[in-house]
């Protein structure tokens, strides 16, 4: 087979789609590249030498193997290349990060030849990405008495391929772009419905914002060639929702730097501003990218003489400008002074952009490079015997006498690494912590399998106890670009050690169940931590991350994580549930209670919710977990009884039993060992050894909320709010209203029941609503559209054991077929229900639609624009979040119901109840 031809050909395709030819990863490729440029007579030998040096990519892919086997001996003289000398093969090297080229030139520095074993020794000092196997080679040779690996060992533990890197420049100049007014998700810069080609980087970096901003863009960057341009948040939240990494490396492609001259399409170091800063997510991944997030404040809350917020008549607090950013404003960023000027004028202290740590994280192009350069300087530090040499900002250590510890602290303190043995460390601590759980959905698994070739991982760490990889995003449309990506994905993944929702050889069933709902079964201790791909990743037991691509590839390769111990806010409950209301309401009740509590301040914003649940087992619990991404929040911690938390493994570990019965655990035996540790942990929490995580009972909070029940006296529905004159407080997730706002009038085009937010009792609810719709009108009759995507395949086998599958299918027009599934997303809606494929579905966006300018009522968490539905010119797409009840009765009535509508159709209906705790929750 000719590989040559084809790519040719695909370059061709590309031209017509204004790209360029991309990035190889084959090795078959790259080694008919390598023999026509061995041919010195053969016509493609020219543009054969572009591709090898310029367009091949580096780590672990195949074409790293077959690049530095050719340098290889390109630098040992076996092979001629007059446009790539010996010298020039040696820096090609120090470009391709690890994997086959540390291999390579770890063979030439501890070969015969002197003088190649030095060059090849002076590019290794250079390099971070170093595993177990490479540092046993120096190891090994440096006990030898080998000269040259003496002198990296020493090099290493100088920490010198960080030292000598150039400084950060004390000034860095920018041109401001405002991306949009009010907070801006990553859909924005990365849309969810363009999740097919995240993998392939110059592709996916024409959707970020519209081709009209693309131009903008690059008008000021040829206006000012000097300055950086910084994408901003105008009156808003820059990041806000998905944890994509590829909302970055689109900001980096269009505004950042190359990170090296020989890899195509791999940008660092972007800047990026908000007026209420970067959400923690965000900032994390312009963090992995060397790039800089700023809390600009440049409006602030108005207040009075006597120090009190400024209302306006829709009791809002008033907005006042301190300073403008308007597109094309040019600012200076000091990193000395830690200051933002515009020209002379001070602006705002920008202190928080510039720790010790996020300068380091600069200076080496990323975070990346420094958890990898401590590792190897520990170890040459290790191996010399000498004591660290402190290179590196020491971790801020916040411990306060006296004080307790709230649960999150808890958690950080048990599974701390690195930290002064003995000592207590409290909020605001710099820690590195052990990964218990990790997951990769499948819609960023590409981008996380990219990142682990880059840092030259090749199997998953001994330390994590287990990892998942899902197939949910993808699972509503088994359509060409999910039949050409994911085989490929689970085959990767699968290798590299994780659990699979599909199994590369065919043996096991496909599961396309929702990642954070097998997550929240297969975390099994209370004192876990989570990282997975995805905001949403929010367990009810332990404590989760939501994390780009790039942090669980690192949490995968590594089995750490390193961030600093959040501020906790703590919430508990008082009162008593109408026998009407759903938790759901619990949840939207707890933001708009919140926001009342503090004048409209969201003090979840970048924070734990320590939520007191108690009663409320873990799948129940989730859907308060899960919507805390909605709040802003960090992450949530559930604090349970004993008895719940039990109740919650036995139901995990039954799930769990259920993948190894399908042929799910692997040659590890990850899912048994899953099991294992959850006896262990029921066993520790029934003899009172260890009981389940508690918070101390003087443990310090930012805020402690406390949630009213009773003033929960109807369904309560998150608004986009989508006409609010101030563009701002549209698709914010807090605006919060009561049922009967709505009058029982507002159309309702589409419903649809699926997502993380739903559990197994929201889909018996449905099948309770239209049996008792029937009895009361003598038919179901739908008046709009009811999508309804089951999470988990488990809950569908468990409503078809006890009957309710059944109820379903009788009022179904279309029920899923794993035999025959869908080539194509769905357009059109008839007045019906469907049962979709256990998945994402529309909460996605990226396979399934609604119908534009459609008004959707969904259990969904999404509402931002063009995410369930997009505009039109004449109307504003909506989605309304509510509970389970409130989507069911809006399509069978088309519209909003009535509160006395709406207590009828669930008369008798067994909602999902909440009751406070009657034990204290602390200790």
């Amino acid at each position: 087979m000719n590989f040559y031809n084809d790519y040719l050909k695909e370059i061709e395709e590309r031209k017509t789609q204004g790209l360029h030819p991309k990035p190889i990863d084959s090795a078959e490729l790259v080694s008919e590249i390598i023999e026509q440029i061995k041919d010195l007579n053969n016509a493609n030998r020219a543009d054969s030498l572009q591709f090898f040096i310029y367009n091949t990519l580096p780590g672990t892919t195949p074409a790293a193997g077959a690049k530095a086997k050719f340098l290889k001996e390109i630098a040992l003289g076996q092979s001629v290349v007059n446009e790539i000398t010996p010298d020039y093969a040696f820096e090609l090297l120090s470009h391709m990060k690890g994997g086959p080229s540390i291999e390579v030139l770890l063979d030439l520095a501890l070969g015969a030849d002197a003088d190649i074993a030095k060059k090849a020794g002076d590019v290794l000092k250079t390099q971070v990405y170093l595993y177990d196997a490479d540092l046993q080679r120096l190891k090994d040779a440096f006990n030898s008495g080998n000269a040259t690996a003496k002198e990296i060992i020493e090099s290493y533990a100088k920490a010198e391929f960080f030292t000598k890197l150039p400084e950060v420049a004390e000034e860095i100049k920018v041109v401001t772009f405002i991306a949009g007014e009010g907070d801006i998700s990553t859909d924005l810069l990365s849309p969810g419905n363009q999740a097919h080609s995240r993998s392939d980087r110059e592709l996916h970096g024409k959707c970020m914002i519209s081709p009209a901003a693309q131009a903008e863009i690059e008008a000021l960057k040829a206006q000012h060639p000097d300055k950086s341009v910084m994408l901003i948040a105008e009156k808003g939240t820059m990041g806000v929702g998905s944890s994509r990494m590829s909302g970055v490396n689109n900001v980096a492609l269009w505004t950042g730097k190359q990170a090296s001259p020989y890899v195509p399409f791999v940008n660092y170091a972007p800047i990026v501003g908000g007026t209420n800063g970067i959400s923690p997510i965000f900032l994390t991944t312009v963090d992995v990218t060397g790039g800089i997030g700023i809390d600009l404040k440049n409006w602030v809350k108005k207040v009075d003489a006597e120090g009190k917020i400024v209302r306006d008549e829709n009791n809002e607090p008033i907005l006042e400008h301190t300073y403008s950013v308007e597109t094309g404003t040019v600012l200076t960023i000091n990193t000395k002074t830690k200051k933002l000027y515009n020209g002379e004028q001070e602006l705002i202290d920008i202190s928080k952009s510039f720790t010790p740590q996020k300068m380091e994280f600069i200076k080496a192009g990323g975070s990346y490079a420094i958890v990898f350069g401590k590792k190897i300087q520990t170890f040459a530090s290790q191996l010399l015997g000498i004591d660290i040499a402190p290179v590196f900002a020491p971790s801020k250590e916040v411990s306060i006498e006296g004080q307790g510890l709230t649960a999150v602290e808890k958690i950080f303190n048990r599974n701390a690494v690195g930290a002064t043995p003995g000592k207590t460390l409290h909020a605001g601590s710099d820690v590195r912590v052990i990964v218990n759980i990790v997951g990769s959905q499948d819609t960023t698994g590409l981008m996380t399998a990219q990142e682990l070739e880059s840092m030259a991982a090749t199997t998953i760490s001994t330390s994590v106890d287990g990892a998942y990889q899902s197939g949910c995003h993808t699972a509503s449309v088994w359509d060409k670009k999910a039949q050409a990506n994911i085989p490929k994905l689970m085959k990767f993944m699968n290798e590299f050690g994780l659990i699979t929702a599909r199994d590369p050889k065919g043996v096991y069933h496909s599961m396309t169940d929702v990642i954070h709902k097998v997550l929240n079964d297969i975390t099994i201790d209370d004192w876990a931590i989570i990282i997975g791909g995805d905001s949403h990743t929010r367990m009810s037991k332990g404590v989760a991350f939501g994390a780009d691509s790039g942090t669980v590839a690192l949490a995968l390769a590594t089995g750490e994580a390193s961030m600093p111990i959040p501020d906790s806010v703590k919430v508990t409950f008082k009162g008593a549930m109408k026998e009407y209301m759903d938790f759901r309401d619990v949840v939207h009740a707890t933001q708009a209670q919140m926001l009342q509590q503090f004048g409209g301040e969201n003090v979840f914003q970048g924070r734990i919710i320590e939520v007191h649940i108690g009663t409320l087992t873990a799948d129940q619990a989730f859907t308060f977990t899960d919507w805390s991404a909605e709040m802003k929040a960090k992450a949530s911690i559930c604090i349970s009884e004993d008895a719940t938390l039990i109740e919650s493994l036995e139901i995990a570990k039954s799930r769990i039993q259920i993948m190894i019965d399908k042929g799910m655990d692997n040659k590890s035996q990850v899912l048994q060992g899953l099991i294992d540790k959850a006896n262990k942990r029921i066993a520790e929490i029934q003899s009172g050894e260890k009981t389940a995580l508690r918070p101390d009972a003087n443990a310090k909070y930012y805020a402690e909320v406390v949630v009213d029940l009773d003033l929960i006296a109807e369904p309560m529905i998150a608004d986009p709010d989508v006409n609010n004159a101030d563009v701002s407080k549209r698709y914010t997730h807090d605006t919060i209203r009561p049922l009967s706002y709505y009058g029982g009038d507002k159309k309702v085009d589409l419903g649809f029941i699926g997502s993380c937010m739903v559990h197994k009792g929201d889909m018996k609810i449905l099948a309770q609503m239209l049996k008792n719709i029937e009895a009361q009108n003598g038919k179901v009759e739908f008046k709009a559209p009811l999508v309804v995507a089951p999470p988990t395949y488990n809950i569908v086998d468990e409503l078809k054991a006890e009957g309710d599958w059944e109820v379903l299918q009788k009022y179904s027009g279309f029920e899923f077929d794993d035999n025959a599934p869908k080539g194509a997303a769905r357009t059109e809606y008839e007045k019906m229900l469907y049962l979709e494929r256990p998945g994402c579905n529309l909460c996605m966006g990226n396979q399934e639609k609604a119908a534009k300018g459609d008004t959707v009522m969904a259990t969904s968490t999404r509402l931002f624009q063009g995410r369930v539905v997009e505009d039109t010119d004449a109307k504003k797409g909506e989605s309304l979040l509510s509970s389970t009840p409130v989507v069911v009765l809006s399509t069978v009535l088309g519209r909003t119901p009535t509160i006395e509508e709406y207590v009828k159709a669930v008369e008798g209906i067994n909602l999902t109840k909440f009751s406070p705790s009657h034990i204290k929750l602390v200790k």
